[in-house]
């Protein structure tokens, strides 16, 4: 097979050609280009006589919750994302699946309850290939301290367990200095007086939003990415409520009428229009424009949700024809990639900071640290990362260090918008990750607020809140009983992991890495190593993806750029020096026959992948 040349950063590349049936979706929970086609025409052809039933906007965690839950309920439901699934705060998450211990300080106790019932699904039934425990440091500097958090930490352990489904931890400890320097050398024994040890779990955040919308769209939700909301249709309230037909005008503030397949909304003499303005209004579905071709049209709905996160007041003001209100509070949370080595331990560590708590988490063979919890003004697609959110996050981390962490030593960079209820002014830190589900005008839900970890909780009261406004019952939530695509077979794959390593040729740390991603799946990735062995190579000199997985990214996973791909299916963008621009050129070359992309393309999906990613920030000299 023919070997390409070298790439402008000395990756070599290597020329792969398939079977033309290995590149196109056979698994019916599949997100690829035909699953697309075929969910446009079902929102294109939803009309006021056949609406969804429901369709949502935001392709984040609570929105593929959400349709994933209506799904399963036997609901029609579409959703639309202006972007890629989780293009905002649930790819740039802590990536926990936690209770929140420090919101037992602000007195959240039933917040922490439901939050460490859900991580106990998420373990057990729902993702356990994406979601697995790890152990904790919480170092203390005094005895009054080191009871006071033995204290929080033990009424953490018990709220995780009474009532709670499943993923039971290990009991809490209390360590001595010993202990804790045997665990984490790199800790300054010195500035602490001890530690508790407990467990809580971490989970891949952007692959667990991607499973739940492949879970829908198995289920029979239209999931299409690359779609944007450009208005609401809003029509006169029929006077017999929301279960009546709605054939009234079109109110589409802004934007000029128009329908599917270029039908023309009339809306009537002056008079009859006047007549409408006075009479209540309902949402009755949404103009589209599909951000690929730049056409827009119509998708009737009888309620439209928007799980938009930091975007929902401007959903609010669409379906109000009011000014935005101010519903949500962006805090703005930095993280920074660091190589494993900078950092000698063997459990993760959470301190106090002076507004908030630090994490120093594993992941994979690199270390992240964070958060920063601050309010944001900036622009919403890409939050950016200052040299004073990593002097900050360098300058908390080394108070705890015995070697300091130092620019040089991060590799990459990420932030993320959190969409908190607004309490007026304050700090951050110190609003509520409680939820709230609101429904200004008939045929519009809005949810806001809320944490990653109860997304399924978030998602099940949205969705109670959208059955109220339908016109016939509604099944109850079941979703805390269907596991996510990858779950199934996951463990019984785990178990039987050397010898299909062994059949594969590969080494069995290669297959665990990939059950740890793709669950029951990874036999898809294996199928195509067997096709060609090249695929089993690093897709990236400096991380462990295999160049399959970039395949898979395309074919059954709705990636359809490469910062889809880099950024968010596989971390390499975040998680490497040069931002993936090594294997940009070969992973565009793997996916070009699913995506239909020429050499243009993939120059244009280069700079935008730079675009997308933003980088560590350097020192002014």
């Amino acid at each position: 097979m023919p070997t390409g040349g070298e790439n402008a950063h000395g990756m070599g590349r290597m020329d792969v050609v398939l079977d033309p049936g290995l590149l196109v979706a056979r698994d019916a929970a599949a997100l690829g280009p035909a699953q697309r086609e075929a969910a446009m025409a079902r929102l294109r052809g939803s009309t006021p006589d056949e609406p969804l039933d429901l369709l949502v906007v935001g392709g984040g965690v609570v929105g593929c919750g959400a349709a994933l839950d209506a799904a399963a309920r036997g609901l029609r439901v579409g959703l639309v994302e202006a972007g890629d699934l989780a293009i905002g705060t649930s790819s740039r998450s802590s990536r926990l699946a936690h209770g929140g211990l420090r919101y037992l300080e602000q007195g959240e106790f039933a917040l922490v309850h439901e939050a460490l019932t859900e991580r106990g699904l998420l373990l057990d039934r729902l993702a356990p290939h994406l979601v697995r425990p790890v152990p904790f440091l919480f170092p203390v500097t005094g005895g009054v301290e080191r009871s006071y958090a033995g204290v929080g930490v033990q009424l953490y352990d018990m709220l995780s367990r009474v009532g709670a489904y499943g993923g039971t931890m290990p009991r809490p400890r209390t360590l001595s200095r010993a202990a804790v320097h045997g665990l984490a050398p790199g800790l300054r024994v010195e500035a602490t007086a001890g530690a508790v040890r407990f467990h809580d779990a971490q989970i891949d955040d952007a692959r667990h939003t991607v499973a739940l919308a492949r879970t829908a769209a198995q289920r029979g939700a239209a999931v299409a990415t690359g779609v944007r909301v450009v208005g609401l249709l809003r029509v006169p309230e029929p006077p017999d409520g929301p279960a009546a037909d709605h054939h009234g005008g079109l109110h589409l503030p802004g934007h000029p009428p128009g329908g599917q397949h270029g039908e023309h909304h009339h809306h009537g003499s002056r008079q009859a229009d006047q007549g409408a303005e006075r009479t209540p209004l309902r949402v009755a579905g949404a103009v589209l424009r599909d951000e690929g071709t730049g056409t827009q049209f119509v998708a009737h709905a009888r309620v439209v949700l928007s799980a938009a996160g930091v975007w929902t007041d401007d959903l609010l003001a669409m379906a109000t024809g009011e000014p935005p209100a101010g519903t949500v509070r962006r805090s703005k949370g930095v993280h920074l990639v660091i190589p494993r080595r900078a950092f000698r331990s063997t459990t993760a560590v959470i301190a106090r900071t002076p507004h908030s708590v630090l994490f120093l988490l594993p992941w994979s063979e690199h270390w992240l640290v964070g958060s920063t919890d601050t309010d944001d003004n900036g622009p919403r697609e890409t939050p950016g990362v200052d040299l004073a959110d990593v002097d900050y996050l360098l300058g908390q981390a080394n108070r705890w260090l015995t070697r300091p962490l130092v620019l040089d030593d991060v590799v990459g960079v990420y932030a993320g918008l959190r969409p908190l209820l607004s309490a007026g002014q304050g700090e951050t830190t110190k609003l509520s990750r409680e939820h709230a589900v609101m429904s200004p005008v008939p045929g519009f839900v809005a949810i806001a607020g809320g944490k990653y970890t109860t997304y399924r909780a978030m998602a099940r009261d949205a969705v109670d809140e959208v059955a109220e406004q339908l016109p016939a019952p509604v099944a109850e939530c079941s979703t805390d009983e269907i596991p996510l695509v990858g779950a199934d077979g996951y463990r019984a794959q785990w178990a039987g992991r050397v010898r299909r390593a062994e059949a594969a040729g590969l080494e069995v740390g290669k297959v665990e890495r990939l059950l740890r991603r793709h669950g029951d799946r990874t036999e898809g990735v294996l199928e195509l190593v067997a096709a060609d062995p090249r695929l089993a190579e690093p897709l990236h000199r400096d991380g462990r993806v295999i160049r399959a997985e970039a395949i898979i990214a395309a074919r059954d996973e709705g990636a359809r750029s490469l910062a889809d791909i880099l950024i968010r299916r596989t971390r390499l963008a975040v998680q490497t020096r040069d931002r993936a621009l090594s294997a940009a050129q070969d992973t565009a070359e793997l996916v070009a026959p699913i995506l239909g992309w020429d050499q243009a393309r993939i120059a244009a999906e280069t700079d935008a992948l730079l675009a997308a990613q933003p980088a560590v920030p350097t020192a002014v000299r």
